[in-house]
């Protein structure tokens, strides 16, 4: 298959690209299906028509809330610090909780969870949360004097990916990424804006997955106090009239680790 740009329109190296890309969309591709997230060696580059497909990949996500204004009035120093704290310990923090994927994508990150890792991934959303709560907010106020934040939010759906870019480019192999084809991501980003300052905003599809008590219900602190009573943690919020997602219906989690039993719930949480 050939391109449609004339031969007079752009010179011919360009069009050689173009052409070869082209003739590769035109061939049928194969796509193998498996169950697990794999390690990004195994991720296909070689063979231009193939794909992996995985099913129900959670992705959480986090963005830096308040990073345009921080840039436009502060120094180098405290706007690289603070781009550095936030993203630097999104990724560490995705490592230690055992990501199966992580990327950086502008002033935030992502992280991807196999189908079955539903409350790992909901135990690092809201590790993160705490420390963009308790940690970077106050940080970066005091440097700059101004209020950043966090967004965050959570999706799972099937995924399509391969790599796409050079296999190695003078010597180098970096100029090569994971193409994560499908909802996840996407929504999780918006679900992400969508949140205020300290707020993780999940789909209903994801809602679905932690019914446990322990996802759901307060340890019956408030602040470290004890109220005598375990609460509700979440909030149903009709989306349907957005025009941005493909599910009807987000929750919202506002709280964050308990100061008492916070450690002792997310343990719990990783070992379901």
């Amino acid at each position: 298959m050939m391109t449609r740009i004339a031969a007079k329109q752009l010179p011919q190296k360009y069009r050689d690209v173009i052409e070869e890309q082209v003739a590769i969309f035109a061939r049928h591709r194969t796509i193998e299906k498996i169950n697990k997230i794999p390690d990004t060696a195994d991720i296909p580059i070689e063979d231009p028509s193939k794909w992996l497909r995985i099913p129900d990949v959670i992705c959480v996500y986090v963005d830096m809330l308040g990073s345009t204004r921080l840039s436009a009035v502060t120094h180098d120093r405290e706007t690289a610090g603070a781009y550095q704290l936030f993203t630097g310990c999104a990724v560490k923090l995705f490592a230690e909780f055992e990501a199966p994927y992580i990327d950086v994508r502008g002033d935030g990150a992502f992280a991807l969870f196999d189908s079955d890792q539903q409350y790992r991934s909901l135990a690092t959303a809201v590790s993160f949360k705490t420390f963009a709560h308790l940690d970077f907010v106050p940080l970066i106020r005091e440097a700059t004097g101004i209020d950043v934040g966090s967004h965050i939010g959570i999706d799972c759906s099937t995924v399509l990916v391969r790599k796409l870019g050079f296999k190695r480019y003078r010597g180098r192999s970096d100029r090569q990424n994971e193409v994560w084809a499908g909802k996840p991501v996407s929504m999780a980003a918006k679900l992400a804006s969508k949140t205020a300052d300290g707020e993780l905003l999940v789909s209903d599809r994801f809602f679905e997955r932690i019914t446990h008590d322990l996802a759901q219900l307060s340890c019956g602190c408030s602040g470290g106090i004890p109220i005598g009573k375990k609460v509700k943690l979440w909030e149903e919020l009709d989306v349907s009239n957005e025009g941005i997602f493909d599910f009807g219906k987000a929750f919202k989690l506002r709280s964050y680790w308990c100061e008492t039993h916070g450690a002792e719930y997310c343990s719990a949480l990783l070992a379901l």
